[in-house]
């Protein structure tokens, strides 16, 4: 399974309605999180869990989402999070 579609995976408890994934590793190549594996990602996501939450929380339910994922396979993640009603 490619990281994005582990990514997807993880991010499906969070019941989005839309997800963007885009992977920009190869943008900080000899970055030291290039180096050790761990990929660079921007995420775009759309879920009704988001509603009555502030950015940080959004960010939150995200990282903690996404998990072990951070530990290894994400370097760094760029985060769009909205509501359907922002989308």
């Amino acid at each position: 399974m490619s990281v994005i579609d582990a990514m997807r995976a993880s991010l499906a408890v969070l019941d989005p309605v839309d997800v963007v994934i885009i992977d920009d590793s190869a943008k900080h190549a000899g970055h030291a999180g290039a180096r050790s594996g761990g990929g660079h990602f921007r995420l775009a996501i759309v879920s009704p869990r988001f509603v009555g939450c502030r950015t940080m929380e959004r960010h939150r339910l995200v990282y903690d989402a996404l998990g072990p994922l951070m530990k290894r396979e994400i370097h760094a993640v760029s985060i769009t999070a909205r509501t359907p009603d922002e989308n």
